[in-house]
């Protein structure tokens, strides 16, 4: 890592932008949802307060407690927030905890990096939570003070209020600070924290920050749950754990560099796969959606690469360059940056926008790989090698594709009755409206054809399970008749970033049976969307349907009739309809005729739609590998540690 700049963090360091009421009104437009995803940002911006301070080079250690009343907490051994007067004329913790804009990552002084965005994150806490406590160690002294949310018997609220004073409670040898909060279920659709989620998290802020020990404990249970996280050798090991499982091809590649106050960390290993898979951080904060600093990475390892083929006679002089695709598949690896006055595109923090980011990272990933390519002219033959393979399968696959589309206007295209038999296009093209329905089975794509709404409604019947693309070469993925109908009814290529931005669908919608087989093709075209067309989950296209597993009937002179989706849903509707009610199990999409089928799956008005998204690249990287790579004890233990076997009636 580089110097640490020991900085002063004084009560003048605090900066007040603006108010805070319009947290509570509309919360997903601080925290991206009020689900699962925006329960743990809550967490994630307390925690990346503490991250900061180890970035400051102040702070070694993390502890997130997860307590029995739903509550949780975060301690860091850094500074302490500062406990005197602000300018304001309150006490500093009070317009940090209840001032939107407000914090120590504005004017400078404070932090010169940090994973904060708009410095909102600890005042939007409070506003989404019952309460809140801080409690601080700073000048051998601890302070308290705790906020709640307050509605007086007139019905006017108070958001993040301070119920009592800055109080000193005792003395201390230590530093840091403690927020303990309890999130709000008025605002949340759930409020348990997930165990493995955050512990996913700690274990890859361990690896991006050497040194810093995180700790997670969980007193939910009836026993206590405790792990720690510590990665001496960090982007190495990091690297290490996402490759497990697959076929390398050399020993893990690492160089850092820094100019102009921008730090970057790279390290990478490829392996025998085909899909490229980049994990990026500023400030150890994940992007998932990219942004300037990995356009920098893919400008630069692609300009560096083809000029290394062409310097060694690889490629020739008549030879087209390789392409970034052709020349990071099977690519695995973590850029990290570390900088100054971040702006993210949200308040989520998912995308990179400082425009000096790209310039930057360019030129030191070009550099140092340059350097290391010439050190090791073996593995770049090896990966040179690999990407000409690429680019010669891409191409004749190509040449296939053209013969059967023919020119823009259709001309010179191959005969053919259409794209397959098993695709039901709709009426018309509207890509901002049209959506696609994968399905399972010849009997269940023949009632989705007679349930659809043709004018938008596109069906493609599968034939079985697909090819399980995790273990496929790319040559096979690409001549597979499923998933070539698939890119071609989506009018995208793999490889072809551009081609996604103009998907002719809005929604790719996988709809199977409700059983083991049903989730098994669940799976395997996940995988493939996963791999091969990642752009289609990040821009939120991907989906899988959710039909109902009841239907409870009962008959007489006014005929009831109610759908469930769970065995909580049934026994609700059991006890509505009372006596002689009677429940149907849908074992498979086919038992339902098309006007059931149409009602409860795919009426945009009725039904019930899971979107697929990217929550942590790292961690479904990683369970990608493990469940359907070809290692079986990886899986074996995930199995044995998730899925608990019971022994049940047969039906």
């Amino acid at each position: 890592m580089t110097e640490v700049q020991h900085l002063t963090y004084t009560e003048d360091d605090i900066q007040v932008l603006e108010g805070l009421i319009a947290v509570r009104r509309r919360p997903g437009m601080y925290i991206g949802s009020t689900g699962s995803r925006g329960l743990h940002h809550l967490l994630w911006e307390i925690v990346d307060n503490a991250k900061d301070e180890t970035l400051a080079g102040f702070n070694d250690k993390i502890i997130v407690t997860l307590y029995k009343d739903g509550s949780v907490s975060v301690e860091d051994h850094g500074r302490g927030i500062p406990t005197g007067m602000h300018k304001s004329g309150r006490p500093v913790p009070e317009v940090i905890f209840t001032t939107l804009h407000a914090g120590g990552k504005f004017g400078g002084g404070g932090y010169k990096k940090s994973g904060g965005l708009h410095g909102v994150g600890s005042s939007v806490v409070v506003a989404l939570s019952k309460w809140l406590e801080v409690e601080i160690h700073r000048e051998g002294l601890i302070h308290k003070q705790r906020f709640e949310y307050v509605v007086d018997e007139d019905g006017s609220e108070h958001v993040g209020m301070p119920v009592t004073e800055l109080t000193v409670v005792g003395k201390t040898k230590r530093t840091g600070t403690t927020v303990t909060f309890l999130p709000d279920e008025r605002v949340f659709t759930t409020t348990r924290f997930d165990y493995e989620l955050i512990r996913d998290r700690f274990r890859e802020t361990a690896f991006l920050l050497k040194g810093l020990r995180l700790v997670l404990i969980d007193q939910r249970g009836a026993e206590e749950r405790r792990e720690e996280f510590y990665y001496e050798d960090g982007l190495k090991s990091y690297v290490a754990y996402l490759n497990e499982g697959k076929q390398t091809l050399h020993p893990i590649v690492y160089f850092d560099g820094e100019k102009e106050n921008i730090y970057v960390e790279l390290a990478f290993q490829y392996n025998d796969g085909y899909a490229e898979t980049l994990v990026s951080y500023v400030n150890s904060v994940p992007t998932n959606d990219g942004g300037t600093h990995v356009t920098g990475f893919r400008n630069g390892t692609t300009r560096v690469f083809n000029e290394f083929a062409r310097r060694k006679g690889f490629l020739k002089d008549k030879d087209a360059n390789l392409t970034g695709n052709d020349l990071r598949e099977g690519f695995l690896g973590v850029l990290s940056l570390q900088m100054a006055d971040v702006q993210f595109e949200s308040q989520t923090k998912d995308k990179l926008g400082n425009e000096e980011a790209r310039t930057l990272v360019e030129q030191i990933v070009s550099e140092k790989l340059g350097f290391f390519l010439e050190e090791n002219p073996e593995i770049g033959k090896l990966l040179i090698e690999k990407a000409i393979r690429s680019a010669e399968i891409r191409e004749e696959l190509r040449k296939q594709r053209e013969a059967l589309r023919g020119d823009k206007k259709g001309k010179g295209a191959k005969k053919r009755k259409s794209i397959s038999e098993k695709f039901a296009p709709p009426q018309y093209k509207d890509p901002k409206r049209n959506e696609l329905f994968l399905v399972e089975g010849d009997s269940a794509g023949g009632s989705a054809k007679q349930a659809r709404n043709s004018e938008f409604q596109a069906i493609f019947g599968l034939k079985g399970k697909p090819l399980n693309t995790e273990k496929a070469k790319l040559s096979d993925i690409l001549a597979n008749e499923e998933f070539r109908t698939i890119l071609e009814v989506l009018e995208t290529d793999i490889g072809d970033e551009s081609s996604f931005e103009n998907c002719a669908f809005d929604k790719i919608i996988i709809m199977s049976d409700a059983d083991v087989d049903g989730s098994h093709i669940q799976a395997l075209l996940l995988t493939f969307f996963f791999r091969y067309t990642q752009p289609l989950i990040s821009a939120g296209k991907l989906y899988i349907a959710q039909p109902p597993l009841y239907q409870v009937k009962k008959g007489g002179k006014k005929p009831e009739s109610v759908y469930c989706w769970d065995d909580s849903e049934l026994e609700q509707a059991l006890k509505k309809l009372g006596r002689g009610a009677e429940v149907v199990r849908y074992k498979g999409l086919g038992e339902m005729n098309p006007d059931q089928l149409w009602e409860t799956t795919m009426n945009p008005e009725t039904r019930k739609l899971i979107q697929v998204r990217l929550e942590d690249l790292a961690h479904s990287e990683k369970l990608v590998t493990v469940l359907m790579g070809d290692k079986v004890p990886p899986r074996r233990e995930w199995i044995e540690s998730h899925v608990t076997f019971e022994v049940g009636e047969d039906e």
